[in-house]
């Protein structure tokens, strides 16, 4: 393993709190969980630019997704321009698409800074293509992920086994996963092989101190919803009580302390009801799984009603009323419960007052007049007449007090995600401009506009919305409510022509949104028309070729330039570092943001900063924003208490040494002549495993019982366990889409040609019910397309394939060291080398993922995939071929499938 030669590089880390964590990480390895906000990625920039700067180290980065490998790429450039290293060579990424693997040995050979993807890592440890003594040690983000059957684990394992000098360092950023569970830190420290946890939270004494050397100017700003808001949110509310409660009812026997309407509010809600149910899914009643699912709708409600213009929001409505309707014939009991209570009918009706209201004066239809009385509303959301308040404060301030700080006179607005940034940009360009019938007073007179408005932007809302709904009763008609009947066969209903002003009810009481007629929609259509001046109008621009770059764009000036952008985590501190904001509209609350805001400005005390603070009053999102503090602070205060009395973890010595004699006793077996005679091999037992195989976490546990995994490519099983052993593990999802296109049988076909006991094992979740299919579901009469029967099938047709039934990978792992004993060990050269076609090599060549789409389109099967694999470049080429060609590669009945299935309409 190399070691630091050179002197030590100068890091940039302006705060007191970052630079004592910086030397804590330095001095030993420790588990840093760091409140969210408080610059996690420039802590583990300087930590890699400290070894990347000497030039002769071999360091891992593990658990980082594109945006951040990106992020620290850009940042350790800067880090290498800034210190003046002519050693530092950067961040190297290492995927799939990037490096084969004779290239990745010879990356490895030269060191640097590396991320690898997980599997790729993890194979490439086992087959000693990267050489693990000589790795300078190994950084983890995101440790909250790494569980004992994580392939990051299972990574820190073989690291620790063949590396006991090289440093480990993990970071975090969430501390609530570290606070569930029996001693849910120390099992966290076991698998990431540390002994020493770092907590960092907001309210610890140096971070207060450093951020608050230089505080921020805030002007926080409660915003007051109209009264159809705070009415359909007390709706949902109501709603989403009504549902916990049912689900309490139901499931008396299960721990539901947590299911309240407070915890509803958090986004991780529904991961945790899904993982209490889990277990006994298979015997819970039809109507606990539609309360599951209609949690989830209801939650997406309260947060459309926030965001989405009324508008947006009905129609949003309307297809949630569409996907939830039942088919022709059935029963109330197959409909969603919330939608019969009295709470559903009051949040589809003011949602539709919110866009127009009235009712059809049908007196007028009889002298062929086109009946009136349908008025459009288009109720504005409260924040957007104070964003334009705020910014016309702003404008005033930019000019009666001009900036001499370092900052820019830009204007920064932060949203929640991209389509809020989107409505906010259409609301930006059009609030200045008014309708002219709205600007004329009473007294028939012109008058200036007092505020900000939205109405060209809601009347062109409104014409996109009517445009729409035709297309929608089309799909919904073919996809949720079935073809409708002949002419000839439906029923006259008395008075069916005439139209409610809102959202009625059926027959069984569920909620049915009322059809205008195309009469009424077109007078409301004449009143909403684009006029002349907003005609001229900027369009919001879709698409851009970016032909003529030079003529058409140049650069903005950073002075009076408002930008829109969304939250994102620790991207934002650089959005921050390069914009240099003046001012600061927080739209929508967000915690980290407010702890970005204030690292920002404590770490430039020479940029001046004013915050914005917007959200609604007695809302769901106080709530949650008030909720998420408070849960961030109580998970740190449980973690302070657990590491005051938490022993020491030792993993193997933390060191994950295994004893000499206890490795030597794993190999004895004593089931020899029964027992009366005792030997021992002089390798740990072996299992060659194909590499596709490395997505489960079964390998790992494998490994962790001291098996010596070999991945291969297999073209025959997934796993050999002898030179007569041969297993095809599925699992169920697997088994069901193996059934469906007839890959299982081809592949016992080939196990029983290459190996004397063939076995399919079929395992299941752990976490999940031990069952094929729910109680519930089991009908008396089973048909020969149910799973069952097709498993029945295949013991018939295939007598000598074993079936294996493993409760959970645990159970597998204990599977497999039994059938191992008293076996030869597989070799692994021999496995790979069965099932090739003469002349084809060994290695192989072609990418998973497009392998699996491409085996579940119809027509295609294992016969004749080989064949498109090697004769079409890729799926966008098979797309475009004509029926034709393909039918010349893999036959005319396969190829008419094929072809029909990428070239058939949705609407047909």
């Amino acid at each position: 393993m190399s070691t630091p030669t050179s002197s030590q590089p100068k890091v940039s880390l302006p705060l007191v709190y970052q630079q004592e964590l910086f030397e804590e990480v330095c001095e030993q390895d420790q588990l840093v969980i760091l409140a969210r906000g408080l610059g996690l990625l420039r802590i583990v920039t300087s930590l890699l630019h400290k070894y990347d700067a000497v030039g002769n180290n071999l360091v891992l980065l593990i658990g980082a997704d594109d945006r951040e490998n990106g992020w620290l790429g850009e940042a350790l450039a800067e880090h290498a321009v800034r210190s003046g290293t002519a050693e530092a060579r950067g961040l190297k990424i290492i995927n799939n698409e990037v490096a084969g693997v004779s290239a990745r040995a010879e990356m490895y050979k030269r060191g640097g800074i590396f991320s690898v993807t997980s599997r790729i890592l993890v194979t490439d440890m086992l087959t000693d293509l990267m050489d693990c003594p000589k790795i300078s040690g190994v950084v983890v983000l995101h440790s909250e992920r790494v569980v004992a059957t994580s392939t990051e684990a299972f990574i820190l394992r073989i690291y620790r086994q063949k590396n006991q000098e090289g440093f480990l360092k993990a970071f975090s950023d969430k501390p609530e996963p570290f606070t569930t569970g029996f001693a849910p830190l120390a099992t966290m420290m076991r698998n990431l092989f540390l002994r020493s946890p770092s907590l960092w939270p907001r309210f610890h004494v140096t971070v207060a101190k450093s951020l608050e050397t230089k505080e921020a100017e805030v002007v926080e700003l409660e915003v007051a919803m109209t009264d159809s808001m705070r009415e359909i949110q007390a709706a949902v509310l109501e709603c989403i009580e009504t549902s916990i409660s049912e689900l309490r009812k139901s499931n008396s026997s299960l721990e539901l302390d947590d299911w309240t309407v407070d915890s509803a509010l958090h986004k991780s809600f529904d991961v945790v009801v899904q993982r209490q149910l889990d277990p006994v899914w298979h015997r819970i009643s039809r109507k606990t799984k539609q309360i599951v699912n209609d949690l989830t709708v209801l939650r997406r409600i309260l947060h459309c009603l926030l965001t989405y213009d009324c508008v947006t929001f009905y129609q949003y409505l309307e297809t949630i009323l569409a996907t939830h309707a039942p088919p022709p014939g059935s029963t109330r009991s197959s409909q969603s419960p919330w939608l019969f209570l009295d709470a559903a009918h009051t949040i589809f009706t003011l949602a539709k007052r919110r866009v127009y209201t009235g009712k059809a004066d049908l007196s007028k239809k009889a002298s062929g007049k086109v009946p009136h009385g349908l008025e459009p509303v288009l109720e504005e959301l409260p924040k957007w007449a104070m964003l334009g308040e705020i910014l016309d404060e702003i404008e005033k301030d930019g000019y009666f007090n001009p900036a001499f700080s370092q900052s820019s006179r830009s204007t920064l607005i932060m949203c929640s995600d991209e389509s809020t940034c989107r409505q906010i940009r259409e609301f930006l360009q059009t609030m200045h401009e008014t309708p002219l019938e709205d600007l004329i007073n009473q007294h028939g007179e012109l008058e200036k506009p007092s505020r900000a408005s939205a109405a060209y932007m809601m009347r062109r809302k409104l014409r996109a919305y009517f445009a729409w709904k035709p297309d929608f009763a089309k799909l919904s008609a073919l996809f949720f409510r079935g073809r409708a009947p002949p002419p000839n066969k439906r029923r006259r209903i008395r008075g069916g022509a005439a139209a409610a002003s809102g959202p009625n009810r059926q027959n069984a009481g569920a909620v049915q949104v009322t059809e205008e007629q195309s009469a009424q929609v077109a007078a409301l259509l004449a009143g909403v028309q684009p006029t002349e001046g907003e005609q001229n109008l900027k369009q919001e621009i879709g698409a851009d070729s970016f032909e003529n770059m030079e003529d058409y764009y140049e650069f903005y000036e950073m002075n009076n330039l408002i930008v829109v952008h969304p939250y994102d985590g620790d991207m934002d501190e650089r959005l921050l570092d390069e914009l240099r904001p003046r001012y600061v509209i927080m739209y929508e609350p967000d915690p980290s943001f407010i702890r970005r805001i204030e690292v920002y400005r404590s770490s430039h005390k020479d940029r001046e900063v004013r915050v914005y603070f917007l959200y609604y009053g007695a809302s769901v999102e106080e709530k949650r924003y008030l909720s998420t503090v408070r849960r961030e602070k109580d998970s740190f205060t449980k973690l302070v208490r657990e590491k005051g009395s938490m022993s020491v973890t030792l993993t193997l010595d933390a060191k994950a040494v295994e004893d000499p004699q206890e490795a030597f006793l794993r190999t004895v077996n004593t089931r020899i002549a029964g027992g009366g005679r005792v030997a021992a091999t002089a390798v740990p037992p072996r299992v060659v495993v194909d590499i596709r195989e490395f997505r489960s976490s079964l390998p790992s546990l494998l490994h962790g019982r001291s098996v010596e995994v070999v991945p291969c490519t297999l073209t025959v099983g997934d796993y050999i366990l002898s030179p007569d052993i041969c297993v095809e593990r599925k699992s169920v999802n697997d088994l069901i889409s193996s059934f469906k296109d007839g890959r299982l049988y081809t592949q016992c076909e080939n196990m029983l040609l290459y190996y004397k006991n063939p076995m399919v094992l079929i395992e299941f979740d752990q976490n999940k019910s031990f069952s094929l299919e729910p109680f519930a579901d089991l009908t008396g009469n089973i048909g020969q397309h149910d799973l069952q029967a097709k498993i029945v099938l295949l013991t018939i047709a295939f007598p000598k394939v074993k079936l294996i039934w493993s409760s959970s990978p645990y159970q597998t792992a204990e599977i497999f060291e039994e059938l191992k004993r008293n076996q030869k060990e597989p070799d692994p050269l021999e496995a790979v080398k069965l099932g090739l076609e003469t002349g084809e090599e060994i290695a192989g060549v072609y990418n998973q993922t497009p392998q699996e789409i491409l085996r579940s389109i119809p027509g295609i099967n294992p016969k004749n995939i080989k064949t498109i694999m090697s004769e079409v470049e890729n799926l966008v080429e098979l797309c475009n071929m004509e029926e034709k060609d393909i039918s010349a590669l893999i036959g005319e009945e396969s190829g008419k499938q094929v072809h029909r299935f990428l070239n058939r309409s949705a609407f047909s």
